[in-house]
């Protein structure tokens, strides 16, 4: 098994990535030259690839080596505030909860009404990334869609909090789409999800007849089908409490079911549990 890399191999890759040769790094540092080349070189051999091409002009990171260089940003940034999120804590007991774009918009509001006076930090970012915070022990809690399609760490546990099926948005004055085998022939279909459906959606979209295009939020599609007056097909639950007079949701013409879950620690914090039957039932969602 090879080593785990230390603070200061860390340090030594990020600072030679944006320094742009070890030279700079060591005295960064303040290490000499030829201790840094000697750590780097142990690095590379630990990691069984090469990390960044020298020459007389510097260092140029490898693919391997921009990939290193990131993962030591994000750990060492962790770091540095690791005693400052410990007074924090002592000082002001918190939440962290995190969840995707599309969803905080309705599910803060929620938990922040509901988890009160209990302060809630608010995180977005994508699913895979949610789940890492949660592991590495910077989350307490995270929203997510994709469990289905994530091999989770052994350090959390995931339950359902409900299932939902796609629905046709339609915006104001805008008609259902009618007929059995090609009910959305000829129409621009603006689609999102919060899975990693988009392919399997987008392909059965175009077997309707739409021309289907994918909206990169919920937020986004719903904009673009009340721009150009045209049906939509979103997850309900990011529309909760938030259409507009005029508006409705029908059923759309395809079937697909989206499952929210909630990933946790191996020991979930109680106030998260409680919140659950709310958040089921201001999100419309089905129990599992």
């Amino acid at each position: 098994m090879a080593s785990l890399p230390s603070i200061e191999d860390l340090r030594l890759v990020l600072a030679i990535s944006t320094g742009g040769s070890v030279g700079t790094a060591a005295r960064e540092l303040r290490i000499a030259q030829p201790s840094a080349s000697q750590r780097l070189a142990r690095l590379e051999r630990a990691c069984g690839t090469r990390l960044f091409d020298r020459d007389t002009r510097g260092a140029r990171p490898t693919a391997a080596g921009i990939e290193l260089a990131r993962q030591a940003a994000h750990i060492l940034g962790h770091l540095d505030n690791v005693y400052d999120a410990a007074r924090a804590a002592s000082a002001d007991p918190r939440l962290v909860v995190g969840t995707f774009a599309s969803l905080g918009a309705v599910l803060f509001p929620i938990l922040d009404d509901e988890l009160a006076p209990l302060a809630v930090e608010q995180r977005v970012d994508h699913g895979r990334q949610l789940v890492q915070f949660v592991a590495e022990g910077t989350m307490d809690a995270a929203f997510i869609a994709i469990v289905d399609q994530l091999t989770l760490p052994r350090a959390v546990q995931a339950q359902p909090v409900g299932h939902e099926d796609l629905m046709t948005f339609l915006p104001a004055g805008v008609d259902a789409p009618r007929g059995r085998k090609e009910p959305l022939k000829g129409l621009d279909v603006p689609f999102a999800t919060y899975d990693a459906g988009v392919d399997d959606i987008r392909a059965r979209l175009i077997a309707l007849g739409a021309k289907a295009r994918r909206g990169v939020t919920l937020a986004t599609t719903v904009a673009m089908a009340r721009r150009r007056s045209q049906p939509a097909v979103v997850p309900p639950s990011a529309l909760a409490g938030q259409l507009q007079p005029g508006e409705r949701l029908v059923p759309a013409p395809l079937r697909y079911r989206i499952t929210l879950s909630l990933v946790t620690p191996s020991t979930p914090d109680p106030r998260i549990l409680r919140v659950l039957p709310t958040l089921r039932r201001e999100l419309g969602l089905r129990r599992p």
